[in-house]
């Protein structure tokens, strides 16, 4: 994460003489200083100097575009920093911004005086930002607070991650091998308008092409393959062969992925031409790796993973492809059961994921190697991407992952159960109302904030399913945000 950068830019003006922007900009630089030595900082805070007239603003603004590793801008006026200068600056803005509402002192002194007054103007210069930035409609995030706070450097922190997803959106690539499972429609989507508008580019490979690689794989990186399984997973089956199998196409689609740059992939079996195997441990192993995946060709669940693996690097509770599956309706117990038919990715494991070869009952090949595990308790983000016509809508629902009810010795695949909030009934409902996806994105580390603020970002549409939703309300709330969204798609 600290390949990414964050510039701290500082509005002040001439007005107040060179004592004055000395001080301020020693104080800015303090102040980067101790926030990028934070540990709830991800990424390099770096201060880029003080602002002090429209040229300058837009000379940084142009810089910060230009940059590569700049993720994001966090502008703040310790004085008073007049809006007009930075009307072009904002305008040509390509990078996520953060309004920081701070100040260099927590507390008022007793002593205070017209040139403290004077110096330190930020709440002052804050309506003026604040104001230029509204009426530019220019999407940001505010943060207020002390800049020591823990909870505001902690916010601070989980923005960068958003900005981050972003960042690393604006690049992905996403290899489909194959195409959509059949008749199937919540998996399909724009191509076209998810690069415009995210970024992503999908792409198509043939099937044989990866079963060709597959064949090419060499017997000696196998045999490594297997030894680092031999570290990572406890082996529980000794069909070694169906084991092998895994491991050759695991080797085969991260050469895939190296050769195209790409950071998420899909398949599904029902085009599997020439592979001997539906890909599960060698998906499991890939996504552990920070990679995204979907299965059925769910292109826009494998690139929400990627985005959300990456956003979360270096937080340990892990993210998964997840698909709902069936309920358990007992009264005071009910919950969703969670899994799919192989690919869950083991970052979000409870214990040790053990090897097991099973059956798989469809798509007509041999039984294919799995990581079997109950997944972690705790509270978490279930997410998914829909394509509604002309936009994008996420939608989060924070869930509540239990240990399962019983032992089920007899589902060999991957598992989670979880309840819902506010409950199964109301939940459930919404999720449907909003057109929400059969699979989503499971994440321990990923907020509803850290969500909500990647979509702000990213200009798509974002809804939350909470504990406090009320159904009417939210019914309400799809039907004047599909107006407005509509309104706003148009070009």
């Amino acid at each position: 994460m600290k390949k990414y950068e964050f510039w701290f830019i500082v509005g002040s003006q001439f007005l107040y003489g060179p004592e004055v922007l000395e001080t301020v900009a020693a104080r800015a630089a303090e102040m980067a200083a101790a926030i990028h030595a934070n540990p709830d900082i991800p990424c390099s805070f770096i201060f880029k100097g003080v602002v002090k007239t429209p040229d300058e603003a837009t000379a940084i603004i142009k810089d910060a575009n230009r940059c590569n590793a700049c993720a994001g801008v966090v502008t703040w006026t310790h004085t008073f920093s007049p809006s007009k200068m930075w009307i072009q600056a904002f305008g040509l803005l390509q990078k996520p911004l953060c309004h920081f509402a701070t100040q260099y002192n927590e507390a008022l002194p007793d002593s205070i005086d017209m040139n403290f007054m004077n110096l330190n103007q930020a709440a002052h210069g804050d309506r003026e930002h604040g104001f230029i930035l509204a009426r530019m409609r220019k999407p940001q995030k505010i943060i207020v607070g002390f800049w020591k706070d823990p909870a505001v450097l902690q916010e601070l922190g989980n923005w960068m991650r958003s900005a981050v997803g972003f960042a690393v959106s604006q690049d992905l690539r996403v290899i489909r091998f194959g195409d959509n499972m059949r008749n199937v429609a919540v998996t399909e989507g724009d191509k076209i308008e998810a690069q415009m508008q995210l970024g992503w580019q999908v792409n198509t490979w043939p099937v044989g092409e990866l079963a060709q690689t597959i064949r090419e794989i060499p017997d000696a990186e196998v045999d490594a393959r297997m030894a680092s399984y031999g570290n990572r997973y406890e082996f529980a089956t000794t069909d070694l062969d169906a084991v092998r199998y895994q491991a050759r196409m695991e080797i085969a689609i991260r050469r895939f992925l190296k050769r195209e740059n790409a950071g998420a992939f899909s398949n599904t079996f029902e085009d599997l031409c020439g592979m001997r195997q539906l890909p599960g441990l060698a998906t499991q192993a890939i996504m552990q790796d920070g990679f995204g995946f979907g299965a059925e060709g769910d292109w826009k669940t494998a690139a929400l993973l990627r985005v959300i693996k990456q956003m979360t690097a270096g937080l340990d509770k892990g993210s998964s492809f997840m698909e709902d599956y069936t309920y358990h309706l007992v009264p005071g117990q009910e919950a969703v059961l969670g899994a799919h038919m192989l690919e869950v990715c083991p970052s979000i494991a409870a214990s040790k994921p053990r090897i097991e070869v099973h059956p798989l009952g469809i798509g007509g090949k041999e039984p294919p190697a799995r990581l079997v595990f109950n997944a972690r308790p705790g509270s978490a983000t279930a997410s998914t991407l829909v394509d509604m016509g002309g936009r994008f809508r996420l939608i989060c629902q924070d869930i509540d992952v239990i240990p399962p009810i019983s032992p089920m010795p007899n589902l060999p695949v991957a598992r989670m159960m979880w309840k819902l909030q506010p409950d199964l009934k109301t939940a459930v409902k919404l999720w449907i109302l909003a057109g929400g996806a059969h699979h989503s994105v499971v994440s321990f580390d990923a907020t509803p904030v850290m969500l909500a603020d990647w979509a702000r970002i990213a200009g798509i549409e974002f809804v939350h399913i909470t504990a406090d939703t009320n159904p009417e309300q939210f019914e309400q709330q799809l039907f004047l945000q599909d107006a407005i969204w509509q309104l706003r798609s148009i070009r």
